[in-house]
């Protein structure tokens, strides 16, 4: 999920694009999400019915942008190396990646491990409670802090991913295009206005829960279930009869594509020589097989009589851009170093940080 930069929760911006008067706005909105969540929403995930805000924001961290479905098994591996904020502030780096390895956008895994040192620094292990405080952090952004603050302390702020943004903007048939900064601001105005106003320490976590789980599993951007959802009769995209009109964003992302060569070097022994990514760039950080931006270079760094076989080639999506990957396979001399790197065993290279598309390559070679 890439955040908002909203204004600072609590604090209302100067000008707004859109005005809704405080009457337009449902009565009663955050009472029946409260208690839809309560009966109806989703309660058994690994990283609810707890306070504790190292579980939560390791939850929050590890979704954006990223399927419950594909995160359960990373969080509950994460937990059982790394069981609290000191464990993870004290390990290497290169370990948090590779326990990362395959979740993506391996940059939440750096601001996840710096995030952790600087809670162990600066606040003694332990979270601050307040949205604004939580902000300061690495990695840290508005809408995941007030998921932090609101989860474990209570606090009234609104979160706003796109699950959110999808529902709000249909209830209040929102229709400014967010793609702009001062409508997605409004929108989270508004957001805040709708807030529970009393017993927040009960009602905060389950409201926050309860608007992630009508888009997760209701309100989702297509087909939506509008007859089941317990916000109907305040939507106006449902008054409408066209929720799919909202949320409306005019910006698209523009895609591009590059082609690259992966030198998949093995020794007689199967080890395979990996060498570690530069930051920044893509697969910052990680190890990886030898990239080139074309099948020249990559041959001008092999000996002579190396064997060589081109495997099939592929393509891997990034989130802005298409990365058209060709493996190249040589057969090398242990003694060979002909590029920065080493050679890593079978048993060595599993437990590094690797990108996914490598770690498949060497899986299925």
């Amino acid at each position: 999920m890439t955040e908002p930069a909203g204004p600072p929760q609590g604090r209302p911006t100067a000008r707004r694009s859109l005005e809704v008067a405080p009457a337009t706005l449902p009565v009663g909105f955050a009472g029946r999400v409260v208690r839809w969540q309560r009966t109806h929403g989703r309660n058994t995930l690994p990283w609810q019915n707890t306070r504790d805000p190292y579980r939560v924001w390791l939850s929050e961290i590890m979704l954006q942008q990223t399927q419950v479905a594909a995160v359960l098994g990373y969080y509950a591996r994460f937990l059982e190396r790394f069981p609290d904020v000191r464990a993870l502030a004290a390990a290497p780096l290169d370990e948090v990646l590779g326990l990362w390895s395959g979740l993506g956008y391996y940059s939440r895994a750096r601001n996840l491990h710096a995030c952790a040192q600087r809670v162990v620094e600066l606040h003694g292990g332990a979270f601050p409670r307040t949205a604004e405080q939580l902000q300061a952090l690495p990695g840290i952004g508005p809408s995941t802090a007030a998921a932090v603050a609101s989860f474990c302390f209570g606090e009234r702020v609104a979160i706003f991913d796109g699950n959110v943004k999808r529902v709000l903007s249909r209830v209040l048939a929102f229709g400014d295009d967010l793609s702009v900064g001062a409508n997605e601001r409004a929108l989270w105005d508004h957001a805040r206005e709708l807030l529970p106003a009393r017993a927040l320490q009960e009602n905060m976590p389950r409201y926050t829960q309860g608007l992630m789980d009508l888009g997760a599993t209701l309100c989702m951007p297509r087909n939506p279930s509008c007859l089941l959802c317990p916000v109907q009769a305040d939507c106006g995209a449902a008054r409408e009869g066209q929720p799919q009109n909202y949320p409306v964003k005019t910006r698209k992302l523009k895609r591009s594509a590059e082609s690259l060569w992966l030198l998949h070097a093995q020794a007689g022994d199967g080890t395979v020589w990996l060498q570690k990514r530069p930051t920044p760039g893509v697969w910052a950080g990680l190890y990886c097989l030898p990239v080139f931006g074309s099948r020249e270079a990559l041959e001008e760094v092999l000996p002579a009589a190396a064997q060589v076989r081109e495997a099939e080639p592929f393509v891997h999506e990034l989130t802005h851009k298409d990365l058209h990957l060709h493996p190249v396979q040589a057969m090398l001399p242990q003694g060979w170093a002909g590029l920065e790197g080493a050679w890593f065993k079978a048993g060595e290279w599993p437990s590094l940080g690797l990108p996914a598309p490598v770690r498949r390559l060497l899986e299925n070679a």
